[in-house]
C-alpha cells in the first residue's frame, strides 16, 4: 500500500513539474504574457504616429494652406510682398 501511494505521489509531482516548468507550462505562459504586453504598448505607439500621419496627408491633399505653412515653417519661403514673421521661445 505504501508502495502504491509513493508511485501515485511521484506521478503527482511529474505532473505538477510539466504544469509548471514543462513545455508550455505557467512559466511559458508568463513569459508570453509579458511580450504580448510589450507588443500592445508597441502598437498603439505605431498607431498613433500613423492617425499622425495620415492627418497630415488629408491636410495636404485637402488644402493650399497646409502646403503653404510647411514651406513657410520648414523651408522659410515667403509670397511676394509678404512679411514673414518667425516668433521664438527663449531657451533658459
Amino acid at each position: 500500500m505504501r508502495l502504491l501511494i509513493f508511485v501515485l505521489a511521484l506521478v503527482l509531482l511529474l505532473f505538477q513539474y510539466d504544469l509548471w516548468f514543462g513545455k508550455n507550462g505557467y512559466v511559458d505562459y508568463k513569459e508570453t504574457q509579458e511580450q504580448i504586453e510589450i507588443h500592445k504598448a508597441e502598437n498603439t505607439k505605431l498607431s498613433q504616429r500613423n492617425q499622425v500621419i495620415a492627418a497630415e496627408i488629408k491636410d495636404l491633399r485637402d488644402g493650399v494652406n497646409a502646403i503653404q505653412e510647411r514651406a513657410r515653417l520648414q523651408y522659410e519661403m515667403i509670397k511676394p510682398n509678404e512679411t514673414f514673421y518667425r516668433i521664438t521661445k527663449e531657451h533658459k
